[in-house]
């Protein structure tokens, strides 16, 4: 059976990616910072490895994948989504630390697990392999008070074009997948009111993160002579692409 792994799984989008994966038929090993969310998504899954991971942590990422080999010997799809909104406020309200915070769940991590994924992905045979890391719509245009996670998302969009570009002799595609409101608990607030670029508050629209997840799996379950760049799914009518 082919391998995933999705990182965040314990809830949320992580959690829809990995049931997903898991229903198409992928043995999925699953990581996140807390065992026991990540044991309710194994749950759901039946057979799954469960590995607690910080990956901000180069060292405990590098167990990780280690595991992950030693268990089944291959990695053929990395879902890269881990990831935290962080701090809002102007930027002078912001401080240091959480942005560095911000930066090294949403941008350190990413590239930690994609490091370890493109290794795995190159030298097994058969090679290759897919890495799609969560983007966001910030990844073009910010929402109001949100520079540490509107400045990770840009830098997602360009280690999604290095990975594809340095990818190509290996057989390994990346695809960024940039979402507008799933719900998950991430945006369980939309419906009360998001501050808008003109200064107002308005309530968004939501829509089922299965839909983003049953659409990971169709790029994921593509050939390899196949490459999705970039995915763009937000629920319809939400105020983005007349953002400001």
């Amino acid at each position: 059976m082919p391998v995933a792994v999705v990182t965040g799984a314990g809830s949320g989008l992580g959690r829809a990616f990995a049931v997903a994966l898991g229903g198409a038929g992928y043995d999925v090993a699953l990581l996140g910072r807390t065992a026991a969310t990540l044991e309710e998504t194994a749950a759901l899954l039946g057979d799954s490895l469960v590995l607690p991971t910080d990956v901000t942590c180069a060292d405990e990422v590098e167990r990780a994948f280690a595991a992950v080999r030693d268990e089944w010997g291959r990695v053929d799809v990395l879902l890269n989504n881990a990831g935290r909104f962080g701090p809002t406020g102007t930027v002078d309200e912001i401080s240091v630390e959480e942005w560095r915070a911000t930066v090294e769940v949403n941008l350190t991590g990413m590239f930690l697990c994609a490091r370890a994924a493109f290794a795995l992905m190159r030298a097994q045979s058969p090679g290759g392999g897919r890495i799609v890391n969560n983007g966001s719509i910030s990844a073009y245009a910010p929402r109001p008070g949100s520079a540490p996670y509107t400045s990770t998302k840009h830098a997602v969009t360009g280690l999604t074009k290095s990975l594809s570009l340095d990818g190509r002799p290996f057989d390994i595609r990346c695809t960024q997948v940039d979402i507008g409101n799933a719900a998950t608990d991430m945006t369980a607030t939309m419906s009360q009111g998001v501050p808008q670029a003109d200064g107002s508050v308005s309530p968004e629209r939501t829509f089922d993160p299965r839909h983003v997840a049953e659409a990971v799996v169709g790029i994921a379950q593509l050939p390899l002579d196949v490459d999705v760049p970039f995915l763009v799914m937000t629920a319809a009518g939400m105020p983005w692409l007349g953002r400001g």
